[in-house]
């Protein structure tokens, strides 16, 4: 079966120390860059407040003593975190818990009482780690799981109403008082990659259903680390001018996208460290104090999802910014459309601009723009130490530019579903991940996104992907977000629906007004008439106020799906 990889080799992987080990205590062979004096770590995005690595050390040592000491965490323990972005205390829980060899579980904060209740009871976490501003969910999903309400520990938070209850900033305090602890043992070669050694559990995506519960190893977050790193070439002296690299040590990446994602948990606060650069924590997005944040904090590093980057290249005040100092943008979590692409290069013409393609189950990157372009137009190319293979839909192996399912083999693979071996079956089989996307590789060994496997249209026979019709549509001037599903069709079999967000001035023009409405969703069908073949035309435009995602971007379209066939009942004939 043919097989695709990388030609730049990949370093030695520690398998003797933990993440935490590997960011915070660096023996000086890790091959990492220097990171300048004045760079601090961390800086607050509403305060200034800058943090430097010896405050790091401490408060992750403070807290780790106290966790250990007046909670019991160990090496067979499980922690779940559940807060939006923290200054200091989010990096700090996590490499405190990963110090005492146990396992954090981050969850989405926005989570409701039933959502959080199936992620503590998948991960079955003997202590919860929540911000006072979720503390009535926390408080009411640990009831439901049999979680005593003293065994959540508070973060704080404005207008916070829980000081009678233990902080992080207390524990920090109480374990600095006990020298006399020795914890976070360097392990035995080869321990790291041991099945025990799991450093997260993280929720699947949970596009076509309920998420799943990823247990991803210290070795293998390390290893994703190192591979991002060699592919940018970030400490590679011969690469280009200082200006001319794409990472360097002391730029500044603005840290808007939520930690608990896999694609910030790893990229943004792990891999930008390890490079010597400084994260601005955002606690909480919002597109007009972004732009803020950019100017004020004279950032040069975006990493950001498709919506942001929809509203960065259609929002109009934009215009009202100056962006000439953004150096590098980085969209990931979901695909980027070639006409988004475009807009934004137009937008940051100055800037290198590129994707990556990764999943939960990888661990985060398997692909990324290469440093040999300015600008990527595709999910990159693979990064060093991923092989793939592209299988059609026969079973049999595809070559170049032909589609197929993407298989990756990878040192920072998943080790599997926790508590779901049937899944896990399914996904990793003799080594290989069964990622459930159809992709196309090119001669340069660059991920060409198609779509889920699941979520392809039968159209007459043909095959048609939602995601180049939503690509298409977003090069519509009126278009600010879509999203398309197949409804059934006597004729056809499945036919395209799309769900339109449409933009603000587009908006004020059909408010009110059923006939403007009506005028422009047969504009916009015809937009995609003109450039899609016929079997692709959409044959009906709903308009929405937003399109539901989950925190990375990716389209939950199983919701619009049940939309659509509550607009126009299942044996809708159009």
């Amino acid at each position: 079966m043919s097989a695709f990889s990388s030609s730049i080799p990949l370093p030695l992987i520690p398998d003797d120390l933990t993440l935490e080990q590997f960011i915070l205590r660096d023996t000086g062979d890790s091959g990492r860059p220097r990171r300048p004096n004045s760079a601090p770590w961390l800086i607050c995005d509403t305060t200034g407040r800058t943090v430097y690595l010896k405050e790091i050390r401490e408060r992750t040592t403070g807290l780790a003593n106290s966790l250990h000491s007046k909670f019991g965490i160990g090496s067979t323990s499980q922690v779940l975190i559940f807060s939006s972005n923290h200054i200091v205390d989010y990096p700090i829980c996590i490499w405190s818990v990963h110090r005492l060899g146990a396992i954090v579980s981050p969850c989405n904060p926005s989570s409701t009482v039933p959502e959080l209740t199936h992620q503590l009871s998948q991960t079955c976490p003997s202590l919860i780690i929540a911000h006072a501003a979720v503390m009535d969910v926390a408080l009411a999903s640990a009831c439901e799981v049999g979680i005593p309400p003293e065994r959540i520990v508070v973060l704080e938070g404005d207008g916070d109403s829980y000081r009678d209850r233990v902080t992080i900033n207390d524990l920090v305090s109480q374990g600095l008082r006990l020298h006399s602890l020795e914890l976070g043992r360097k392990w035995r070669t080869g321990e790291g990659e041991g099945r025990t050694r799991i450093a997260f559990f993280c929720a699947s995506s949970g596009t076509t259903g309920k998420p799943k519960i990823v247990a991803i190893s210290h070795f293998a977050a390390v290893a994703n680390v190192l591979q991002i790193a060699t592919h940018n070439r970030v400490n590679d002296e011969t690469y280009g001018s200082a200006e001319e690299r794409r990472y360097r040590p002391g730029d500044v990446c603005l840290g808007v996208l939520p930690f608990y994602r896999q694609s910030a948990l790893l990229h943004l606060m792990h891999f930008v460290l390890f490079t010597g650069m400084t994260v601005v924590v955002v606690p909480k997005f919002n597109f007009k104090a972004m732009l803020d944040s950019i100017v004020r904090h004279k950032v040069n590093q975006l990493m950001l999802v498709p919506p942001q980057v929809a509203l960065l290249c259609k929002e109009t005040i934009v215009q009202n910014y100056d962006l000439s100092a953004i150096r590098a943008v980085l969209c990931a979590g979901a695909p980027l459309s070639m006409e988004l692409n475009q807009q934004l290069i137009d937008l940051l013409p100055d800037a290198q601009i590129g994707q990556a393609y990764g999943q939960t189950e990888s661990t985060g990157v398997a692909s990324m723009c290469s440093t040999r372009t300015k600008h990527g137009f595709n999910g990159g190319e693979l990064v060093p130490g991923v092989t793939a293979r592209i299988v059609a839909s026969d079973g049999t192996p595809a070559g170049y530019n032909q589609p197929g399912e993407l298989l990756l083999r990878t040192p920072a693979t998943a080790l599997g579903y926790f508590g779901d071996q049937d899944a896990t079956r399914e996904a990793f089989v003799d080594g290989w991940l069964h990622t459930g996307d159809q992709v196309e590789i090119n001669e340069r060994n660059e991920i060409i996104y198609i779509d889920r496997l699941k979520e392809i249209m039968k159209v007459r026979g043909f095959q048609v992907a939602p995601a180049e019709l939503e690509g298409c549509m977003l090069g519509c001037e009126v278009v600010a977000d879509v999203c398309v599903v197949g409804i059934p069709d006597t004729f056809s079999g499945e036919v395209p629906l799309a769900f339109v967000v449409l933009t603000a001035a587009a908006a004020s023009t059909v408010q009110d007004n059923p006939e403007a409405a009506a005028q422009l969703k047969g504009s916009i069908m015809e937009y995609v008439a003109k450039l899609k073949s016929p079997y692709k035309h959409v044959r009906r435009v709903e308009f929405l106020d937003s399109i539901p995602k989950n925190p990375s971007g990716k389209l939950l379209r199983r919701l619009l799906r049940e939309r659509a066939r509550q607009l126009i009942g299942t044996s809708a004939k159009l």
